[in-house]
């Protein structure tokens, strides 16, 4: 079903179509008020949902560029709608929480997260992330050059944020978040080269203050993901130095 009536818990604002898309969940009306004012003055396009069935609902139908996802929503809490986004795709998400808990943050990454950011904010500073995740999801604008990595058995579409897997004679595609895509075209630009931890996140998420930890958080999902097809070893871990691409056995 193409059409989607916007109910009285959904606002969409904007109008352009060349404006970057932002649903914002978040069941605090105040709150979504500040963010979707902040947005729309930097150019992008709001779309509001005030529960988390609501907003998977709009997700599916409006897909978004990207997703300010509150975690504590009515109906839905925002890890049970992350969770679903992911299984539908690599939508850019960031996580909106009261809660600064590593655990907390860890169990984002894991689930698919592309950035955290704690209440009380600054809704500039929300506006910057949006911002920089996008300009990661390197198909945000329509100015990158079309380039296609192609290493082992993966073809990696720059330019579309695409990645297939070759068993045998079958093109797989390969579901990643933002940042599990980048890791992963960072390594296959040189698969023999051994990057740090410190490489990954500068290169991957330079503007978070992420621990490196989290890296292993994005390898370790992006290689259950990869193994799920039935390859191994993909990226491989070198022992106190970091990861690289690894080798098809």
């Amino acid at each position: 079903m193409n059409d989607f009536p916007v109910a009285p818990t959904s606002r969409i604002d904007g109008s352009r179509e060349n404006q970057a898309l932002v649903l914002i969940a978040e069941d605090e009306p105040e709150i979504a008020d500040i963010l979707i004012a902040y947005l729309k003055r930097s150019g992008f396009q709001t779309a509001h949902a005030l529960d988390g069935r609501r907003a998977l609902e709009m997700h599916q139908a409006l897909k978004p560029d990207l997703m300010l996802l509150d975690v504590l929503m009515p109906n839905l809490d925002g890890w049970m709608v992350l969770a679903e986004i992911r299984h539908r795709g690599n939508t850019p998400v960031i996580m909106l929480t009261a809660q600064d808990q590593d655990m907390d943050k860890l169990m984002g990454l894991r689930i698919g997260a592309d950035d955290y950011i704690v209440k009380p904010f600054n809704p500039a500073e929300v506006v910057a992330r949006t911002q920089a995740v996008l300009r990661r999801s390197i198909d945000y604008g329509h100015n990158t050059r079309r380039s296609v990595l192609r290493v082992d058995k993966f073809e990696i579409d720059i330019e579309n944020h695409d990645v297939t897997v070759c068993i045998g004679a079958e093109k797989l595609p390969l579901a990643l978040t933002v940042t599990e895509f980048k890791l992963l075209a960072q390594l296959a630009k040189a698969p023999k080269r051994v990057f740090s931890r410190a490489e990954l996140l500068a290169t991957c998420s330079p503007e978070s203050d992420s621990l490196e930890r989290t890296v292993d958080s994005h390898i370790s999902k992006l290689r259950r993901k990869i193994e799920d097809l039935g390859l191994q070893g993909v990226p491989a871990s070198i022992r106190g130095v970091g990861y690289r691409f690894g080798s098809i056995q």
